[in-house]
């Protein structure tokens, strides 16, 4: 079956399946933002207790998410990981980082033995949930704006030096963290804009997913309030950044020379020409304000059965208009030349192929992510429970 398809099909078929996984991972970074309400929400040990707890069931999802995208991401475009993950490694190394204390702080935060104490790892939640989401949503945006790189293949035929011959160069001595602090171009506004409505959409669906599934009223009382605030400032950063990607230059591949070259309105006219893209991203954006909506002004516990779906729809959409239509997913303000593209980073037609077959079991796997969700969230969370339980957070 996929070994019949040609080589641009399997790269368009990869694209998709890890836009995908990349839209369920920014909406199951909920958890990342419930970890820096846990003081606001929760202020005596039993409620942190729930705030915990009610996060501690659902960031294993996130973090196999995390994984599996990347891991899909690298092993079908292997020059991306190879450019990116060699290049801007501080970036990348501090998103390790954060997610590595996470795990820590879940795993000891109520040991006997912890001699850190307990308020220790619930600030590693929060430098997490921070540095998690902001550093996220940057790169991602540096996937519209570009990277200082550069990409020579003719270097693997240089084996006159005693070192590994590399192919991508990264071109300044930040490594990634440029992304947010050159003030040369306005493009470090756009990385910022989307690094900051990442955090503050994930505290939204944070609090959305505390309506449902914790039942306290004090708690419940400051997440109505929290979500007021913190719905307004993700829409405020949203929109600032999708507006003004409508309007900026974008990175175009001619499909006939695979020249890169700068298109106006780039990123608009993909969603014009790509109108199932741009149905899917209207009716997430729909469903995103609805279960605002529903949560804010009719006092429902259900938004996020409606926000989180239209998260991953919208999601999904900028991500398809990132890498289809002839566009560079990950281009170089470098040496524009070096940008790459899904045809020119992409692992070889065999790969891809086999890939292919192992990504069949992807529904199922979602599956099993719904029906463990539904078993655990089949009554809101209680201080009596936890309590009760010989396993806690």
């Amino acid at each position: 079956m996929f070994e019949n398809l040609s080589h641009l099909s399997l790269q368009q078929y990869w694209w998709l399946i890890d836009s995908l996984l990349g839209a369920l991972l920014v909406f199951l970074l909920f958890v990342q933002g419930g970890q820096t309400l846990i003081y606001t929400l929760g202020k005596t040990n039993g409620e942190r207790d729930i705030v915990v707890n009610s996060l501690g069931r659902k960031w294993e999802f996130t973090f196999t998410t995390l994984v599996t995208f990347g891991g899909a991401l690298f092993a079908s475009f292997p020059l991306f990981y190879s450019t990116s993950f060699g290049g801007a490694y501080w970036v990348w190394m501090a998103i390790l980082f954060a997610f590595i204390i996470q795990a820590v702080s879940y795993e000891y935060r109520k040991k006997e033995s912890n001699f850190l104490g307990k308020k220790t790892y619930e600030f590693f939640l929060f430098i997490n949930g921070l540095l998690g989401t902001i550093l996220l949503g940057t790169a991602v945006s540096t996937f519209f704006t570009g990277s200082m790189f550069s990409v020579n293949k003719l270097n693997l035929l240089n084996l006159s030096s005693d070192r590994m011959p590399v192919i991508s160069s990264w071109e300044t001595p930040f490594h990634g963290l440029e992304a947010v602090w050159t003030v040369d171009n306005l493009a470090f506004l756009q990385n910022l804009a989307l690094g900051l409505a990442v955090f503050f959409l994930a505290r939204t669906l944070a609090l959305l997913y505390f309506q449902n599934n914790i039942d306290n009223e004090e708690i419940n009382a400051r997440t109505k309030k929290c979500l007021k605030i913190n719905s307004v400032l993700f829409l405020m950063f949203f929109l600032f950044w999708l507006i003004r990607l409508m309007f900026i230059e974008g990175f175009a591949v001619n499909p006939e020379t695979k020249e890169i070259f700068m298109e106006p309105y780039k990123y608009f006219n993909n969603l014009i020409e790509m109108p199932i893209v741009l149905i899917i991203m209207l009716i997430g954006v729909v469903l995103v304000l609805l279960g605002l909506f529903m949560s804010i002004f009719k006092g429902k516990d259900n938004g996020i059965w409606f926000t989180g779906p239209g998260t991953v729809l919208t999601v999904f959409a900028l991500f398809l208009i990132a890498g289809y239509n002839n566009t560079s997913f990950y281009p170089s303000t470098f040496d524009l030349q070096s940008s790459l593209t899904i045809e020119n980073s992409s692992s070889s037609h065999f790969t891809l192929t086999a890939m292919s077959y192992v990504s069949l079991i992807v529904p199922f796997v979602l599956a099993y992510i719904w029906f463990a969700w539904r078993a655990m969230d089949k009554k809101k969370i209680t201080l009596e429970e936890i309590e009760s339980e010989s396993h806690s957070y």
